[in-house]
């Protein structure tokens, strides 16, 4: 790869001010954008993540938004896990297995990136226009391949 590829926060920065030009809000300081039919699309980014805490997060799928000086608790209708790591197996599990989570969950593994190669394995059976928008981006502005999660040899937890 002859290009360095962002941190995962200006990643996200820069694909948000491109849904900010295309009409979506986003928010400077959280990372989730809203369409213009009212979903909100939250990113997620984080090296690993413990059980326990992805579950009560994928669940819950609620979160504050700061509206001027208070905040305002949504439905969150899409979430997309972006791992700078590779995930841990029991995410990918979790979601594959689950039909709820599968419609709603994307998963991003970004450590092929992080690691020197133009791969992006991802595992993204949602039918949000965001996460759609943000593999596009992904592409068009990085060049990057997308490979199925399921292609990478089991990491252990």
């Amino acid at each position: 790869m002859n290009f360095l590829f962002p941190a995962v926060w200006n990643l996200i920065d820069s694909f948000k001010e491109r849904c900010r030009l295309s009409g979506w809000e986003t928010c400077e300081t959280e990372d989730w954008i809203k369409t213009d039919d009212g979903e909100y699309h939250n990113f997620l980014w984080m090296r690993t993540i413990h059980p326990s805490t992805f579950e009560r997060i994928a669940s819950n799928r609620k979160c504050g938004i700061r509206r001027g000086m208070s905040y305002a608790v949504v439905d969150i209708a899409y979430i997309a896990w972006l791992f700078q790591e590779r995930p841990p197996e029991f995410i990918i599990s979790r979601v594959k297995e689950n039909p709820e989570l599968k419609k709603k969950t994307a998963i991003f593994d970004l450590s092929c990136v992080y690691s020197g190669e133009n791969v992006c394995r991802k595992f993204n059976e949602t039918e949000s226009r965001i996460f759609k928008e943000f593999e596009k981006f992904l592409e068009d502005e990085w060049s990057l391949e997308f490979k199925p999660v399921d292609e990478m040899l089991t990491l252990t937890t």
